[in-house]
């Protein structure tokens, strides 16, 4: 396994939301990096893995930070993103008076895998709703969109100009024939705090 997607088994995923949660009560708290003692940890969390945590305030995002590639213990991953988080440069930072608010979810990320399409038809024909996460690269520009997203763009289009637009890259260029743009399609598990609610709800 390359990332410890596939090994995560429920009690793994009340675990690793746990040590996101520490990771980001110690940051934002005392502004201190979390160090999780990894041999106490399920063996899938000290695989390397790539993770997103995404934080919430009610149905507001608060930020969202992420890796698409393994290279660090999981859980290691996972405390890095969830301080990252807390700074995510669209938001405020989030204020120790905010954490009893905060809602989290940790995202993990299967390998990612290059999409061949012909045209824009045959890339909407190859998406499959609710199950794939989306990457678009567009020479240095590159953005993605998590699984979770299609529950607010369900349509395929929408969803593919969402990540452009998120990249900086014209919306033209998916419709470019021979296609300019790259995609890279990827699987996720994910879990969540209690409470937790997707933003937009």
């Amino acid at each position: 396994m390359s990332n410890g997607y596939e090994v995560l088994d429920l009690e793994s995923g009340r675990i690793v939301v746990q040590v996101a949660r520490q990771g980001l009560e110690q940051y934002v708290r005392f502004g201190e990096t979390y160090r999780p003692e990894l041999l106490g940890l399920p063996a899938s969390l000290q695989e390397p893995g790539a993770s997103f945590v995404t934080l919430t305030n009610g149905r507001r995002l608060r930020g969202c930070i992420g890796h698409t590639q393994a290279k660090d213990p999981l859980a290691e991953d996972v405390v890095r993103n969830a301080a990252a988080a807390s700074r995510d440069l669209r938001f405020a930072p989030v204020d120790p008076n905010e954490l009893g608010n905060i809602r989290l979810e940790v995202t993990v990320l299967s390998p990612f895998q290059q999409l061949t399409y012909d045209n824009f038809n045959d890339l909407l024909d190859k998406l499959r709703p609710g199950i794939d996460g989306v990457m678009l690269t567009h020479s240095v520009k590159r953005a993605l969109l998590l699984p979770q997203v299609w529950h607010r763009l369900p349509d395929k289009t929408q969803f593919l100009e969402a990540i452009a637009q998120k990249a900086g890259i014209p919306s033209r260029e998916l419709r470019t024939s021979p296609p300019t743009i790259e995609v890279h399609v990827f699987q996720a598990q994910h879990f969540a705090e209690p409470g937790y609610q997707e933003p937009g709800n």
